[in-house]
Protein backbone atom coordinates (compact mmCIF):
# COMPACT_ATOMS: atom_id res chain seq x y z
CA UNK A 1 0.00 0.00 0.00
CA UNK A 2 0.86 3.36 -1.24
CA UNK A 3 2.28 5.91 1.72
CA UNK A 4 0.14 8.91 2.97
CA UNK A 5 -1.89 10.93 0.30
CA UNK A 6 -3.43 14.08 0.32
CA UNK A 7 -6.30 14.66 -1.33
CA UNK A 8 -7.51 18.68 -2.13
CA UNK A 9 -11.36 19.70 -2.09
CA UNK A 10 -13.01 21.92 -3.88
CA UNK A 11 -13.76 25.51 -2.43
CA UNK A 12 -16.70 25.34 -0.23
CA UNK A 13 -16.74 21.49 0.00
CA UNK A 14 -14.80 22.01 3.86
CA UNK A 15 -18.30 23.16 5.41
CA UNK A 16 -19.77 20.19 6.17
CA UNK A 17 -16.72 18.15 7.36
CA UNK A 18 -16.10 20.98 9.34
CA UNK A 19 -19.50 20.97 11.07
CA UNK A 20 -18.82 17.64 12.28
CA UNK A 21 -19.44 14.81 8.97
CA UNK A 22 -16.94 12.36 8.47
CA UNK A 23 -17.77 11.77 4.72
CA UNK A 24 -16.31 12.88 1.30
CA UNK A 25 -17.62 12.44 -1.78
CA UNK A 26 -15.82 11.83 -5.18
CA UNK A 27 -17.40 14.95 -6.60
CA UNK A 28 -16.02 16.91 -3.68
CA UNK A 29 -12.33 16.29 -4.42
CA UNK A 30 -10.44 18.88 -6.81
CA UNK A 31 -9.01 16.13 -9.07
CA UNK A 32 -6.99 18.23 -11.21
CA UNK A 33 -4.97 19.25 -7.84
CA UNK A 34 -5.15 15.50 -5.94
CA UNK A 35 -5.61 12.93 -8.70
CA UNK A 36 -8.24 10.29 -6.65
CA UNK A 37 -7.59 7.48 -9.54
CA UNK A 38 -3.74 7.61 -8.68
CA UNK A 39 -5.39 6.40 -4.81
CA UNK A 40 -5.82 2.37 -4.20
CA UNK A 41 -9.04 1.38 -2.45
CA UNK A 42 -8.10 1.75 2.00
CA UNK A 43 -4.98 3.98 1.16
CA UNK A 44 -4.67 6.37 3.91
CA UNK A 45 -4.68 10.33 2.69
CA UNK A 46 -4.99 13.80 4.36
CA UNK A 47 -7.71 16.11 3.31
CA UNK A 48 -7.09 19.46 3.05
CA UNK A 49 -9.38 22.47 1.91
CA UNK A 50 -9.06 24.53 -1.24
CA UNK A 51 -6.79 26.64 0.83
CA UNK A 52 -4.37 23.71 2.02
CA UNK A 53 -5.35 23.81 5.83
CA UNK A 54 -5.64 20.00 6.80
CA UNK A 55 -9.12 18.72 7.69
CA UNK A 56 -7.83 15.40 8.65
CA UNK A 57 -6.94 12.19 8.16
CA UNK A 58 -8.78 10.04 5.56
CA UNK A 59 -9.45 6.03 4.63
CA UNK A 60 -10.03 6.29 1.08
CA UNK A 61 -12.07 4.41 -2.04
CA UNK A 62 -11.62 6.00 -5.22
CA UNK A 63 -14.04 3.19 -6.77
CA UNK A 64 -16.61 4.89 -4.13
CA UNK A 65 -19.08 7.47 -4.52
CA UNK A 66 -17.93 8.04 -0.54
CA UNK A 67 -14.49 8.29 -1.66
CA UNK A 68 -12.90 9.45 1.76
CA UNK A 69 -13.59 8.52 5.31
CA UNK A 70 -12.70 10.61 8.16
CA UNK A 71 -10.95 8.77 10.93
CA UNK A 72 -9.05 11.67 12.68
CA UNK A 73 -9.53 15.80 12.56
CA UNK A 74 -5.88 16.04 12.85
CA UNK A 75 -3.69 14.73 9.55
CA UNK A 76 -0.47 12.38 9.27
CA UNK A 77 -2.61 9.49 11.31
CA UNK A 78 -1.74 5.95 11.04
CA UNK A 79 -4.55 3.54 11.81
CA UNK A 80 -2.14 1.05 13.58
CA UNK A 81 -3.47 -1.69 16.12
CA UNK A 82 -2.93 1.01 18.89
CA UNK A 83 -5.09 3.51 17.21
CA UNK A 84 -7.66 0.46 16.99
CA UNK A 85 -7.65 -0.18 20.36
CA UNK A 86 -8.00 3.12 21.70
CA UNK A 87 -11.06 3.62 19.79
CA UNK A 88 -12.95 0.16 20.50
CA UNK A 89 -12.22 1.21 24.47
CA UNK A 90 -13.88 4.06 23.98
CA UNK A 91 -16.83 2.32 22.48
CA UNK A 92 -16.91 -0.45 24.70
CA UNK A 93 -16.80 1.85 27.72
CA UNK A 94 -19.71 3.79 26.61
CA UNK A 95 -21.50 -0.33 26.02
CA UNK A 96 -20.17 -1.15 29.76
CA UNK A 97 -22.23 1.84 31.00
CA UNK A 98 -25.56 1.10 29.89
CA UNK A 99 -25.79 -2.77 29.92
CA UNK A 100 -25.03 -5.25 32.63
CA UNK A 101 -24.67 -8.37 30.46
CA UNK A 102 -22.33 -7.99 27.17
CA UNK A 103 -25.03 -8.06 24.74
CA UNK A 104 -24.91 -5.17 22.14
CA UNK A 105 -23.96 -3.62 19.49
CA UNK A 106 -20.26 -2.93 20.47
CA UNK A 107 -18.74 -0.71 17.50
CA UNK A 108 -21.57 1.54 15.47
CA UNK A 109 -19.27 2.96 12.49
CA UNK A 110 -19.17 6.53 11.69
CA UNK A 111 -20.78 7.20 15.52
CA UNK A 112 -17.19 5.42 17.05
CA UNK A 113 -14.93 6.85 15.06
CA UNK A 114 -14.36 4.05 12.84
CA UNK A 115 -16.22 4.42 9.56
CA UNK A 116 -16.69 1.13 7.62
CA UNK A 117 -16.79 -1.10 10.79
CA UNK A 118 -19.95 -2.71 12.61
CA UNK A 119 -19.28 -5.22 15.59
CA UNK A 120 -21.70 -6.97 17.46
CA UNK A 121 -21.52 -8.58 20.97
CA UNK A 122 -22.85 -11.59 21.68
CA UNK A 123 -21.30 -12.76 24.83
CA UNK A 124 -17.51 -14.19 24.46
CA UNK A 125 -18.34 -14.31 20.59
CA UNK A 126 -17.91 -11.32 18.52
CA UNK A 127 -19.35 -11.09 14.78
CA UNK A 128 -18.74 -8.10 12.68
CA UNK A 129 -18.99 -6.02 9.34
CA UNK A 130 -16.11 -4.50 7.03
CA UNK A 131 -18.50 -2.03 5.63
CA UNK A 132 -15.45 -0.29 3.49
CA UNK A 133 -12.10 -0.45 1.65
CA UNK A 134 -10.17 0.91 4.41
CA UNK A 135 -11.97 -1.36 7.41
CA UNK A 136 -11.61 -4.33 5.32
CA UNK A 137 -7.72 -4.01 4.15
CA UNK A 138 -7.17 -3.40 8.52
CA UNK A 139 -8.93 -6.73 9.51
CA UNK A 140 -6.04 -8.33 10.79
CA UNK A 141 -5.42 -5.44 12.70
CA UNK A 142 -8.85 -5.01 13.98
CA UNK A 143 -8.99 -8.40 15.10
CA UNK A 144 -5.46 -8.23 16.94
CA UNK A 145 -7.03 -5.07 19.07
CA UNK A 146 -9.92 -7.06 19.68
CA UNK A 147 -8.44 -10.16 20.81
CA UNK A 148 -5.98 -8.03 23.24
CA UNK A 149 -9.29 -5.95 24.67
CA UNK A 150 -11.93 -8.58 24.97
CA UNK A 151 -10.21 -11.89 24.77
CA UNK A 152 -13.35 -13.17 23.11
CA UNK A 153 -13.86 -17.30 22.06
CA UNK A 154 -14.19 -16.37 18.47
CA UNK A 155 -14.41 -14.05 15.73
CA UNK A 156 -17.15 -13.77 12.76
CA UNK A 157 -17.05 -11.58 10.10
CA UNK A 158 -20.41 -11.63 8.04
CA UNK A 159 -19.61 -9.40 5.25
CA UNK A 160 -21.92 -10.54 3.24
CA UNK A 161 -24.22 -6.59 3.03
CA UNK A 162 -24.83 -5.33 -0.61
CA UNK A 163 -22.81 -1.95 0.94
CA UNK A 164 -19.41 -3.78 0.05
CA UNK A 165 -20.38 -3.67 -3.55
CA UNK A 166 -20.61 -0.01 -3.58
CA UNK A 167 -17.19 -0.22 -2.20
CA UNK A 168 -15.99 -2.69 -4.72
CA UNK A 169 -15.72 -6.17 -2.23
CA UNK A 170 -16.73 -9.08 -2.31
CA UNK A 171 -19.75 -10.36 -0.31
CA UNK A 172 -18.08 -13.04 1.76
CA UNK A 173 -18.31 -14.80 5.56
CA UNK A 174 -14.89 -15.55 7.08
CA UNK A 175 -14.10 -16.63 10.49
CA UNK A 176 -11.58 -14.94 12.51
CA UNK A 177 -9.48 -16.17 15.13
CA UNK A 178 -10.20 -18.09 18.05
CA UNK A 179 -13.73 -20.89 17.91
CA UNK A 180 -16.99 -20.44 17.00
CA UNK A 181 -19.89 -22.36 18.65
CA UNK A 182 -22.57 -23.48 16.12
CA UNK A 183 -24.59 -21.14 17.87
CA UNK A 184 -24.95 -18.81 20.49
CA UNK A 185 -27.77 -17.62 23.36
CA UNK A 186 -29.15 -14.05 23.60
CA UNK A 187 -30.61 -12.41 26.15
CA UNK A 188 -33.16 -9.94 26.27
CA UNK A 189 -34.74 -9.24 29.82
CA UNK A 190 -36.15 -12.50 30.51
CA UNK A 191 -36.37 -14.48 27.33
CA UNK A 192 -33.60 -16.31 25.62
CA UNK A 193 -32.85 -17.03 21.73
CA UNK A 194 -30.79 -19.53 20.24
CA UNK A 195 -28.65 -17.90 16.85
CA UNK A 196 -27.24 -19.99 14.41
CA UNK A 197 -24.86 -16.93 13.97
CA UNK A 198 -23.83 -18.68 10.21
CA UNK A 199 -27.35 -18.61 8.99
CA UNK A 200 -28.36 -15.15 10.15
CA UNK A 201 -28.85 -12.27 8.76
CA UNK A 202 -27.06 -9.73 9.13
CA UNK A 203 -24.94 -9.63 12.44
CA UNK A 204 -27.08 -11.87 13.78
CA UNK A 205 -29.65 -9.95 15.62
CA UNK A 206 -31.28 -6.79 15.84
CA UNK A 207 -29.89 -4.64 18.97
CA UNK A 208 -31.32 -1.40 17.61
CA UNK A 209 -34.97 -2.44 18.67
CA UNK A 210 -34.34 -3.72 22.36
CA UNK A 211 -34.93 -0.32 23.60
CA UNK A 212 -37.90 0.11 21.49
CA UNK A 213 -39.44 -3.07 23.00
CA UNK A 214 -38.69 -2.39 26.63
CA UNK A 215 -40.83 0.53 25.76
CA UNK A 216 -43.59 -0.40 23.87
CA UNK A 217 -44.19 -4.44 25.24
CA UNK A 218 -45.56 -3.64 28.60
CA UNK A 219 -48.01 -1.33 26.67
CA UNK A 220 -49.28 -4.92 24.44
CA UNK A 221 -49.72 -6.89 28.31
CA UNK A 222 -53.50 -6.88 27.66
CA UNK A 223 -54.12 -7.95 23.99
CA UNK A 224 -55.87 -10.80 23.35
CA UNK A 225 -54.30 -11.18 19.37
CA UNK A 226 -50.98 -9.57 18.57
CA UNK A 227 -49.22 -10.30 15.01
CA UNK A 228 -45.89 -9.42 14.34
CA UNK A 229 -44.92 -9.02 10.81
CA UNK A 230 -41.54 -9.26 9.33
CA UNK A 231 -40.85 -11.10 12.40
CA UNK A 232 -37.36 -12.62 11.83
CA UNK A 233 -36.56 -14.65 15.24
CA UNK A 234 -39.86 -13.22 16.85
CA UNK A 235 -38.52 -11.15 18.88
CA UNK A 236 -41.15 -8.36 18.89
CA UNK A 237 -43.52 -11.36 19.28
CA UNK A 238 -42.11 -13.51 21.95
CA UNK A 239 -42.10 -10.38 23.97
CA UNK A 240 -45.71 -9.35 23.54
CA UNK A 241 -46.19 -13.20 24.53
CA UNK A 242 -44.57 -12.84 27.67
CA UNK A 243 -45.62 -9.56 28.74
CA UNK A 244 -49.16 -11.58 28.39
CA UNK A 245 -50.69 -11.06 24.86
CA UNK A 246 -52.94 -14.16 24.55
CA UNK A 247 -52.40 -15.02 20.89
CA UNK A 248 -49.27 -14.15 18.79
CA UNK A 249 -48.66 -14.92 15.54
CA UNK A 250 -45.26 -14.26 13.77
CA UNK A 251 -44.40 -13.79 10.08
CA UNK A 252 -42.03 -14.42 8.19
CA UNK A 253 -40.71 -15.02 4.74
CA UNK A 254 -37.87 -17.31 6.03
CA UNK A 255 -38.33 -20.66 6.67
CA UNK A 256 -34.86 -20.88 8.72
CA UNK A 257 -36.49 -17.29 10.62
CA UNK A 258 -39.89 -19.34 11.81
CA UNK A 259 -38.42 -22.45 12.46
CA UNK A 260 -36.17 -20.05 14.87
CA UNK A 261 -39.30 -18.54 15.93
CA UNK A 262 -40.88 -21.81 16.82
CA UNK A 263 -37.40 -23.62 18.83
CA UNK A 264 -37.36 -20.00 21.01
CA UNK A 265 -41.33 -20.02 21.87
CA UNK A 266 -40.55 -23.62 22.93
CA UNK A 267 -37.79 -22.89 24.96
CA UNK A 268 -39.17 -20.13 26.67
CA UNK A 269 -42.69 -21.49 27.56
CA UNK A 270 -44.32 -19.60 24.96
CA UNK A 271 -47.15 -21.97 23.99
CA UNK A 272 -49.52 -19.23 22.40
CA UNK A 273 -47.41 -17.87 19.70
CA UNK A 274 -47.55 -19.27 16.19
CA UNK A 275 -44.86 -18.76 13.47
CA UNK A 276 -46.01 -18.58 10.03
CA UNK A 277 -43.86 -18.67 6.74
CA UNK A 278 -45.65 -16.50 4.32
CA UNK A 279 -44.93 -13.20 2.85
CA UNK A 280 -46.24 -10.21 5.21
CA UNK A 281 -48.51 -8.33 2.59
CA UNK A 282 -50.04 -11.28 1.03
CA UNK A 283 -50.72 -12.92 4.52
CA UNK A 284 -52.34 -9.05 5.42
CA UNK A 285 -54.55 -9.51 2.09
CA UNK A 286 -55.75 -13.18 3.53
CA UNK A 287 -56.69 -11.67 6.56
CA UNK A 288 -58.59 -8.77 5.31
CA UNK A 289 -60.40 -10.75 3.31
CA UNK A 290 -61.31 -12.86 6.03
CA UNK A 291 -62.37 -10.31 8.82
CA UNK A 292 -59.61 -10.71 10.70
CA UNK A 293 -58.48 -8.20 13.29
CA UNK A 294 -55.85 -7.98 16.02
CA UNK A 295 -55.69 -5.55 19.38
CA UNK A 296 -51.66 -4.69 18.23
CA UNK A 297 -50.45 -5.46 14.77
CA UNK A 298 -46.21 -4.85 14.42
CA UNK A 299 -44.87 -3.62 11.31
CA UNK A 300 -40.71 -3.83 11.12
CA UNK A 301 -39.81 -4.50 7.12
CA UNK A 302 -36.37 -4.68 6.07
CA UNK A 303 -34.73 -0.96 4.70
CA UNK A 304 -36.53 -0.19 1.19
CA UNK A 305 -34.34 2.56 0.43
CA UNK A 306 -30.51 1.04 0.85
CA UNK A 307 -29.90 4.48 -1.72
CA UNK A 308 -31.36 7.68 -2.10
CA UNK A 309 -32.63 7.55 -5.34
CA UNK A 310 -35.09 4.48 -4.07
CA UNK A 311 -36.93 6.97 -1.04
CA UNK A 312 -39.48 7.85 -3.64
CA UNK A 313 -40.63 4.01 -4.14
CA UNK A 314 -39.92 3.02 -0.81
CA UNK A 315 -42.21 5.66 0.96
CA UNK A 316 -44.86 4.39 -1.95
CA UNK A 317 -44.12 1.05 -0.46
CA UNK A 318 -44.48 1.82 3.35
CA UNK A 319 -47.65 3.88 2.93
CA UNK A 320 -49.11 0.60 1.08
CA UNK A 321 -48.09 -2.00 4.26
CA UNK A 322 -49.12 0.35 7.19
CA UNK A 323 -52.33 0.65 5.29
CA UNK A 324 -53.57 -2.66 5.23
CA UNK A 325 -51.71 -3.09 8.84
CA UNK A 326 -54.05 0.19 10.19
CA UNK A 327 -57.24 -2.11 8.32
CA UNK A 328 -55.96 -4.87 10.66
CA UNK A 329 -56.32 -3.24 13.88
CA UNK A 330 -59.48 -3.02 16.37
CA UNK A 331 -60.65 0.51 16.74
CA UNK A 332 -58.57 1.76 19.90
CA UNK A 333 -55.77 -1.02 18.65
CA UNK A 334 -52.07 -0.48 18.79
CA UNK A 335 -49.69 -0.60 16.03
CA UNK A 336 -45.89 -0.18 16.16
CA UNK A 337 -44.50 0.78 12.19
CA UNK A 338 -40.88 1.04 11.86
CA UNK A 339 -38.27 2.27 8.96
CA UNK A 340 -34.15 0.93 9.16
CA UNK A 341 -33.48 3.21 5.65
CA UNK A 342 -31.54 5.71 6.62
CA UNK A 343 -32.35 8.03 3.68
CA UNK A 344 -35.84 7.75 4.90
CA UNK A 345 -36.13 10.75 7.00
CA UNK A 346 -38.54 10.58 10.16
CA UNK A 347 -40.32 13.18 9.41
CA UNK A 348 -41.88 11.68 5.68
CA UNK A 349 -41.91 8.39 7.23
CA UNK A 350 -44.72 9.49 9.82
CA UNK A 351 -46.30 11.17 7.31
CA UNK A 352 -46.36 8.02 5.52
CA UNK A 353 -48.32 6.85 8.58
CA UNK A 354 -50.47 10.18 8.57
CA UNK A 355 -51.40 9.55 4.92
CA UNK A 356 -52.69 5.57 4.98
CA UNK A 357 -54.74 6.49 8.21
CA UNK A 358 -55.98 9.22 6.52
CA UNK A 359 -57.01 6.77 3.12
CA UNK A 360 -58.60 4.36 4.88
CA UNK A 361 -60.76 6.88 7.34
CA UNK A 362 -59.10 6.52 10.44
CA UNK A 363 -57.24 8.84 12.71
CA UNK A 364 -54.35 7.48 14.86
CA UNK A 365 -52.81 9.36 18.46
CA UNK A 366 -48.82 9.00 18.22
CA UNK A 367 -48.19 7.43 21.75
CA UNK A 368 -44.79 7.26 21.06
CA UNK A 369 -41.93 8.30 18.31
CA UNK A 370 -39.11 4.93 17.91
CA UNK A 371 -35.53 4.95 17.73
CA UNK A 372 -32.44 3.21 17.51
CA UNK A 373 -31.28 2.34 21.19
CA UNK A 374 -27.95 3.97 22.67
CA UNK A 375 -25.99 1.26 21.61
CA UNK A 376 -26.29 2.76 18.03
CA UNK A 377 -25.00 6.35 19.32
CA UNK A 378 -25.81 9.36 16.62
CA UNK A 379 -23.59 11.75 15.10
CA UNK A 380 -25.85 14.57 15.29
CA UNK A 381 -23.84 15.89 11.98
CA UNK A 382 -24.20 12.61 9.99
CA UNK A 383 -27.80 12.25 9.48
CA UNK A 384 -27.33 8.38 8.49
CA UNK A 385 -26.56 7.30 11.39
CA UNK A 386 -30.01 7.89 12.63
CA UNK A 387 -31.45 5.38 10.64
CA UNK A 388 -34.17 3.29 12.24
CA UNK A 389 -37.22 5.14 13.07
CA UNK A 390 -40.84 4.07 14.06
CA UNK A 391 -43.88 5.17 15.67
CA UNK A 392 -46.70 3.72 18.33
CA UNK A 393 -49.98 4.72 17.06
CA UNK A 394 -53.36 4.13 18.97
CA UNK A 395 -55.83 3.55 15.75
CA UNK A 396 -59.11 5.30 16.10
CA UNK A 397 -62.13 5.29 13.59
CA UNK A 398 -62.35 8.69 12.23
CA UNK A 399 -62.97 11.97 14.63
Amino acid sequence: MQATATLILNKGEDRRLRAGHLWVFSNEVNVKRSSLTALEPGQVADVLDAGGKPLGTALVNPHSLICARLISRRPGRSPSKGFFLKRLEQALALREQLYPAPFYRLVFGESDGLPGLVIDRFGDVLVGQLNSAGMDARRELIEQALVELLAPRGILWRNDSGVRELEGLAREIIPGPGELPARVDVQEGELHFGLDLMNAQKTGWYFDQRANRERVVPMLAGCERVLDLYAYHGAWGLAAARAGAAEVICVDSSLPAVNAIRSNASANGLGQVQAVQDDAEALMDRLLADKQRFDAVLVDPPAFAPRARDVKPALKAYRRINEKALRLVKPGGLMVACSCSAHVHEERFADTIRQAARHIDRDVQRLMRLEQGPDHPVLPAIPETRYLKGELVRVLPSF
